[in-house]
C-alpha cells in the first residue's frame, strides 16, 4: 500500500513535511514550521503512518531541520546574499526564518512539486526575494546553465542541499560536486550524508522507496572527505545522533547512552549521519 503512496521521488518531500509538523505542534518545538501540515496534506500523513522504520526515527528529521536551519543562518549572518537550494521540495525557510529582505532565495526542484507549493502558499509572504525555478537536476546541461547564471550574478552564495544526495549514485554526487565547484561564488555549501552502514540498514526499511524509483543509493565509505577531489574542503560536520540527543528528542535512554558515546564524525563502520558544511578548496567560504 506504501507503493501505491510514492509514486516517485517527489512524494518524499510530503513525507518529510509530516516531521516537521508534528515537531512545530510541540509546546517544547525546537522550531516553527506553520505551513508543513498543509503542504503534507493527507498523501503525507498516510505514508508517514506506513514507514514506520522513519517514523521511529523521527528524531533524525528534527536535528537535520534544526542543524540546517541554524547553520544556514549562520552563513547568512556572516555575508552570504543568495540562497541556492538544490530539490528544495517543501521546505519553507524563506517564509519562516529571520532571512533578511536583501537575500535572494533560489528554489530548484521538480515543476510538479514547484507548482503545488506555490499553489498551497500562494496567500504567504516570504521574508526575502523568492524565485523558484522548475528543474530536473539530472538535467547535466540546463543544470549547467543554471548554475552558470546564477554564479555570474551573484557575489556570496551558499547552495543547500538537504536530503538530496542520498538519492543519488556515486557519479552523480561527484558530477554536480564539481559543477558547483566550477563557479566562485558558490562559497559554501550545506548538506547531509550518511554512513554505508545506516544505510544498508535503512534500505532494509525503504523498499516502497526503490519501488517508486527513488532509491537510496549514496553513503560513501570516505564520508565528509569524499567531496575534497572535486573542489571543496569541509569544514564543519555535525552528528544529526548527537544533536538530537542535546535537543531532547531521543525516544529512549539506550540511544540516549548511545550518543554519549558516539563519535561526532563517521568512524568505522558505526550507523552514523550528519549535517556537513563545505567551503571552496580554492578559498574561504563565508
Amino acid at each position: 500500500m506504501v507503493d501505491s503512496l510514492i509514486r516517485d521521488v517527489s512524494d518524499t518531500a510530503r513525507w518529510v513535511a509530516v516531521f516537521r509538523a508534528r515537531e512545530s505542534s510541540r509546546p517544547d518545538a525546537v522550531f516553527r514550521d506553520p505551513h508543513a501540515a498543509r503542504l503534507a496534506g493527507e498523501r503525507g500523513t498516510q505514508i508517514a503512518a506506513r514507514m514506520t522504520f522513519h517514523d521511529r526515527n523521527a528524531w533524525s528529521y528534527v536535528a537535520r531541520t534544526w542543524l540546517f536551519d541554524r547553520i544556514l543562518m549562520d552563513q547568512i549572518h556572516a555575508g552570504a546574499d543568495t540562497v541556492v537550494n538544490l530539490a528544495a521540495g517543501l521546505d519553507t525557510r524563506p517564509y519562516r526564518l529571520e532571512v533578511p529582505s536583501h537575500v535572494r532565495w533560489i528554489e530548484v526542484d521538480f515543476p510538479r512539486l514547484l507548482a503545488y507549493k506555490s499553489e498551497v502558499l500562494r496567500d504567504e509572504r516570504p521574508r526575502c526575494v523568492l524565485e523558484r525555478i522548475p528543474l530536473d537536476l539530472a538535467d547535466l546541461t540546463a543544470r549547467r546553465a543554471l548554475f552558470a547564471r546564477l554564479g555570474a550574478s551573484r557575489r556570496s552564495a551558499v547552495v543547500v542541499s538537504e536530503g538530496l544526495l542520498i538519492y543519488l549514485t556515486r557519479d552523480a554526487v561527484a558530477s554536480l560536486a564539481s559543477d558547483l565547484a566550477s563557479h566562485p561564488s558558490f562559497r559554501a555549501w550545506i548538506l547531509d550524508i550518511a554512513s554505508p552502514s545506516l544505510l544498508r540498514m535503512i534500505q532494509k526499511h525503504s523498499e516502497a522507496l526503490a519501488d517508486a524509483k527513488a532509491p537510496l543509493q549514496f553513503a560513501p565509505p570516505e564520508g565528509p572527505a569524499f567531496f575534497e577531489p572535486y573542489g571543496w574542503h569541509v569544514q564543519r560536520v555535525e552528528s544529526k545522533l548527537k544533536t538530537a540527543a542535546r535537543l531532547g528528542r531521543l525516544p529512549s535512554l539506550m540511544m540516549r547512552i548511545v550518543a554519549a558515546f558516539s563519535s561526532a564524525q563517521p568512524k568505522g563502520n558505526r550507523p552514523w549521519s550528519g549535517v556537513c558544511v563545505l567551503g571552496r578548496a580554492t578559498g574561504e567560504a563565508v
